[in-house]
């Protein structure tokens, strides 16, 4: 069961009204990728071009195979947040399945030196590193801070 937080007047939302954004991170942890982007775009209505919803949103998209879809919200994330560690690791990996290496080889790039090795999964981090040695670019470590 999604529990609702309510947003003060102050956040933009009338009182009574669900948190979309939870609500969809929620749906998205159990697999209801189609409606949490119901969820996520009644939050954007709210907050419009909010960059942790459109990071989900691109992440949901690629979870239902509608690459174009995400790379366009990743690219909207990273308008608004563009130091996003996640909106450049997601980015690079579906500009790689479209062959765009260059590109994808900044995104990299720019996700290793703005993940903190202390957030960041261990995992993600070695696969950039590894896909960027297989692109024969110089690896940069992670900031520490």
């Amino acid at each position: 069961m999604t529990r609702w937080k309510i947003w003060s007047r102050s956040g933009g939302r009338r009182a009574g009204e669900p948190d979309y954004y939870e609500e969809g991170v929620d749906l998205v942890r159990h697999g209801h990728y189609h409606e949490a982007l119901i969820s996520f775009r009644l939050s954007l209505k709210h907050q419009p071009r909010h960059a942790a919803t459109l990071e989900q949103m691109a992440v949901v998209y690629t979870h239902i195979g509608l690459a174009d879809e995400a790379v366009r919200a990743y690219a909207a994330a990273l308008e608004e947040r563009p130091r996003s560690p996640a909106a450049h690791y997601g980015l690079a990996f579906l500009l790689l399945r479209k062959g765009a290496e260059g590109e994808a080889r900044r995104h990299l790039e720019e996700f290793l030196v703005l993940a903190r090795a202390d957030r960041e999964e261990p995992r993600h981090l070695d696969h950039a590193r590894r896909t960027l040695q297989r692109l024969g670019a110089p690896v940069a470590e992670a900031a520490t801070n």
